[in-house]
């Protein structure tokens, strides 16, 4: 494999020639071969550092710091990384110490080389345009590289609100769908008292609406950064004003209406803003695997268990028992919860770990809370499509549970009084007879009346009150 040779403060080391990245990347990969995944597995926090970097040297050009053939090819540069070119390149360990600098530095390095080839030059020739002088001027990996995760944390939501929209209206159709089928609702796993197989679904599809605006109310803190405040928010090497400016460019940049945020340096340590959105993606992950608890409840059977509702057949469900057909895929929503879930609780202990004027724990924060965004958003759309879309409605089921049901007798408590309906429905828990039969037995109602009563109309909403 032919080689360059390139330099820093711990010496001398081969990069491969067409690699794009430099000797501090290599050595970072190197070092922190933890989880396998590399940053690249992530596009939005690329496309985040690019956008950084290019707000940067444009504010640096502004200030008279970098001349307008530098911050071309750098611009350039990070336009094209931005677009999705060279993500190859960027190989470290999402997960590393240094509180992100091999991070940071990674980007200096492609973005350099590829700027550097813009300029006619060889790649690791930073001579003429240099990773930490030109491309990271005016910067630290402490500002810089927490910038670039509330951007692209932000980007990564864009991506997921559509699926979890998405998901959400696919239960609404089903609402619709099923509006007409009167059922029996549970409490503690009993009966309870009827309601319609569309309210059930009304209800999922509304837990999960209110999530939309939470998850846009958390990024709406993660529009405020510390870029300017490099090492530790007090701006060393920088010029006057520059963080507002830099801020401001990278909103115009990014599209994202970010600002400065008020004090720098509580700005660089505190990790606030995005305990704030893991718990968000908790809250969330919580609701849908109870949501997928659900389906699994109604589904079960087909024949001795709830069977009020199919899901759509996905795959055989065992290697021994012909005819089986399990519910995969609420079974993986559960276990994309349950990760997202722990992931939170990492998220809070790497926050909690910070000390003094840093965090630099940081890496672990960005890893858990892009993965619980992009789990989410394959799982969402997994659920919807393979599940959701196909639900049938056994119709047969739900009256026969309504109509065997113990739970009916609520309906009829204001009419013939709490004592005589439990003694009612003791009887008939006892005997197997109907509430309805035991009823008209002892002569507590007429035919007629019970049937209006348990009417659908009658049972599913407050009655109006008799003036």
């Amino acid at each position: 494999m032919n080689t360059r040779s390139e330099h820093d403060l711990l010496g001398d080391l081969d990069v491969p020639e067409d690699a794009w990245y430099g000797i501090q990347t290599l050595r970072a990969a190197a070092n922190f071969a933890i989880t396998g995944v590399p940053i690249s597995h992530f596009p939005e926090l690329i496309q985040a550092l690019a956008q950084v970097k290019q707000a940067s040297a444009l504010t640096n050009r502004d200030f008279g710091l970098l001349s307008q053939e530098k911050t071309d090819a750098i611009v350039s540069a990070c336009e094209d990384i931005a677009s999705g070119l060279y993500h190859d390149q960027f190989i470290v360990d999402v997960i590393q110490g240094g509180a992100g600098t091999s991070t940071n530095m990674n980007a200096n390095e492609v973005i350099a080389n590829v700027a550097l080839a813009k300029l006619g030059h060889g790649r690791g020739e930073y001579r003429y345009l240099h990773p930490n002088d030109d491309v990271n001027r005016s910067q630290s990996t402490n500002d810089a590289y927490p910038t670039a995760a509330c951007l692209g944390i932000q980007f990564a939501a864009d991506n997921f609100v559509p699926a979890l929209a998405s998901l959400k209206a696919a239960l609404e159709d089903k609402g619709r769908e099923f509006a007409h089928i009167l059922k029996m609702g549970r409490t503690q796993l009993q009966d309870a008292v009827p309601m319609t197989l569309g309210q059930e679904f009304d209800a999922f599809a509304v837990k999960l609406g209110e999530d939309i605006d939470r998850i846009r109310e958390a990024c709406a803190l993660l529009c405020e950064v510390n870029l300017g405040g490099t090492a530790i928010g007090t701006g060393i090497n920088t010029p006057d004003g520059y963080s507002a400016k830099v801020v401001a460019r990278l909103a115009e940049v990014s599209g994202k209406p970010l600002v400065p945020a008020c004090n720098l340096v509580e700005a660089t340590s505190d990790m606030g803003a995005f305990v704030f959105f893991s718990g968000i993606l908790k809250r969330l992950a919580i609701k849908l695997s109870k949501m997928s608890n659900d389906l699994r409840l109604l589904s079960s059977g087909p024949r001795t268990g709830l069977g009020e509702i199919q899901l759509p057949p996905m795959q055989p469900g065992s290697s021994i028992m012909p005819g089986k057909v399990n519910p995969v895929i609420p079974e993986a929503m559960n276990q994309t919860a349950y990760q997202v879930i722990a992931a939170d609780l990492a998220v809070t202990l790497a926050a909690e770990a910070g000390q003094l004027q840093l965090n630099a724990m940081e890496p672990m924060i960005i890893y858990n809370l892009l993965n619980s965004l992009k789990m989410l958003k394959e799982a969402c759309q997994m659920l919807e499509h393979r599940c959701i879309r196909g639900i049938i409605a056994n119709e047969q089921a739900c009256a026969a549970h309504v109509d065997n049901s113990i739970g009916i007798i609520t309906a009829l408590v204001p009419h013939i009084g709490y004592s005589n309906a439990s003694r009612i429905a003791h009887t008939a828990l006892m005997t197997g007879s109907t509430i309805k039969a035991l009823i008209i037995e002892e002569n507590l109602m007429s035919e007629s009346e019970l049937n209006l009563l348990l009417s659908p109309q009658s049972m599913l909403a407050p009655q109006k009150a008799v003036s």
